[in-house]
């Protein structure tokens, strides 16, 4: 890459030459990473060398702690290798819908929100609200938002399916058992190096009030803006901006979203119907248990991962399941 950057021809192409020297930098961190964990393991093995003369013990634990840390960060680099298809480097839209139930559906959706805004926490990703819809007594119908940062789109599409929640209700006054559903969604951003070509006679554009949270602009002015595809359907819509021209530029952005997830997804089938393979994870379908009566108990249904501190996971600790997928699905690697 070095010497094709060095050419003197290399900016007759600039997208070309802008795609080299994205994935030049991207390369010179990962080594830089491998470089600093190398260095990290070799200090504590001198570290170990030394309190191991001195029999001192509390800094033999210390480095245990040190390299269970550097385990895991290893790990995680190990995994964003596995993360091979270009689409995984980019950024995400995820979609967070309540299903059936009302209210109670409703608020399993905003804990499934909360659950992904806290694991983005965790992970740096930088998150954007730009579509949100309140439940009428609580929780909400339906909210997008999305995930800025390295392999943010390759980690979140394990998440997509229907998650279901069984507990006692809290809006019940019997406080009887309840089980809801929520569907995820995720969706590529696509970069503006990649081509989606849309004709602007198959949108209808509709402008509305916005009607979430958002500050003194929200139910002032028509300034949300709902978008649809007519060939395929889809509908996106964006409330977050103050301006109807901000909301319909990150509206766009969505709809290029869902038809380059969509254009991929049929690249999938395609490659399976070569192969004569048949899917294990649908879209829509159910991936996931959160059992909190009468017992306590998160399943994985693909993986069959299961986790007893459900607080944990609810709190955005969604790694291990994450992980479990990518590792069992080694379609997705390559």
């Amino acid at each position: 890459m070095e010497k094709e950057a060095a050419r003197a021809d290399f900016w007759d192409d600039p997208n070309r030459a802008r795609e080299v020297l994205k994935r030049q930098s991207a390369l010179k961190e990962t080594i830089s990473r491998w470089q600093g964990h190398k260095k990290a393991l070799e200090d504590l093995e001198s570290l170990y060398d030394l309190a191991q003369d001195e029999e001192d013990l509390g800094v033999v634990e210390d480095i245990r702690k040190d390299l269970e840390r550097l385990k895991t960060a290893v790990r995680r680099e190990e995994l964003d290798l596995m993360l091979g298809a270009p689409e995984d480097r980019l950024n995400a839209i995820m979609a967070i819908n309540a299903g059936a139930g009302g209210t109670e559906a409703q608020d399993w959706a905003e804990m499934l929100l909360r659950m992904y805004l806290r694991w983005a926490e965790r992970r740096r990703f930088k998150t954007t609200i730009i579509d949100y819809l309140p439940g009428e007594e609580a929780g909400i119908k339906n909210v997008s938002f999305t995930l800025e940062g390295e392999f943010a789109y390759g980690y979140a599409k394990a998440e997509v399916g229907i998650h279901r929640l069984v507990r006692i209700s809290p809006f019940d006054a019997g406080a009887r058992r309840h089980t809801s559903f929520a569907s995820v969604f995720v969706y590529p951003e696509v970069e503006d190096d990649i081509v989606i070509e849309i004709n602007e006679n198959d949108l209808r554009i509709d402008t509305y009030r916005s009607t979430g949270a958002g500050g003194q602009h929200v139910n002032k002015t028509d300034s949300a803006v709902r978008i649809t595809h007519l060939p395929t359907g889809i509908v996106v819509q964006c409330q977050n901006e103050r301006s109807q021209h901000k909301n319909r530029a990150m509206a766009m952005k969505y709809l290029r979203a869902r038809l380059y997830e969509l254009k991929l997804q049929e690249q999938r089938e395609k490659m399976e119907e070569v192969h004569k393979s048949k899917k294990e994870i649908a879209w829509g379908s159910q991936i996931r248990s959160y059992v909190l009566h009468p017992y306590k108990m998160i399943k994985d249904h693909r993986t069959n991962v299961e986790v007893g501190d459900v607080e944990r996971v609810l709190d955005g600790e969604i790694d291990d399941f994450i992980e479990a997928y990518l590792l069992m699905n080694p379609a997705f690697r390559a």
